[in-house]
């Protein structure tokens, strides 16, 4: 199964509901990055319309090519070579269909989706069955926007808490680890 992940930074939904655009972060660009390599996620697409926020990926990026810095830390390097930016979730699906000569199976999650598809278990069935590659997209903020969860074609159940007051707002970095063990180390 080809497997690609994408973090989408817009649309996205604050606490009040709004469409809104956040920031990429840092830590976020290295983990998520370094989770996708520890389980063969074919790319890792930060998807955001910013032009401003596209030059801050991309130097952050380039300073791990230089010859210095991935002579330091190879595997900093190794797995921040997954990381690709894009402006849009449609763009980012056009370069997956240009890779793989067809359409991925878009599947979304999230804390606080409505109405999921299934489970991990019933995703690999689909996935297996059907021999498609995988985009699964998180989001950032309060959660992927409804015209997001609208375009997909599989809603993952969320995580399920544990606490007993039902506290549940996991980092996307320890939610993108998750799924992708979940996904990939029953494999």
């Amino acid at each position: 199964m080809k497997l690609y992940v994408g973090l989408v930074h817009y649309p996205i939904s604050n606490k009040l509901g709004e469409t809104v655009t956040t920031s990429v972060t840092n830590m976020d660009i290295h983990d998520i990055s370094r989770s996708c390599k520890t389980y063969g996620v074919e790319k890792f697409y930060l998807i955001t319309p910013l032009q401003t926020q596209h030059e801050v990926v991309q130097r952050i990026l380039d300073h791990w090519k230089d010859d210095k810095n991935c002579a330091y830390n190879p595997d900093r390097f190794n797995a921040l070579s997954l990381a690709e930016l894009s402006f849009s979730l449609a763009d980012s699906m056009k370069k997956i269909e240009q890779i793989e000569g067809r359409k991925p199976l878009l599947v979304v999650t999230g804390a606080n989706i409505k109405n999921p598809t299934g489970s991990i278990t019933s995703l690999n069935e689909r996935i297996m069955l059907d021999n498609i590659p995988c985009y699964l997209v998180f989001g950032t903020g309060w959660g992927l926007h409804a015209s997001v969860m609208e375009q997909a074609d599989f809603r993952l159940n969320p995580l399920k808490c544990a606490s007993k007051d039902d506290y549940n707002h996991l980092s996307v970095r320890s939610a993108v680890a998750i799924y992708l063990d979940r996904l990939r180390g029953s494999l």
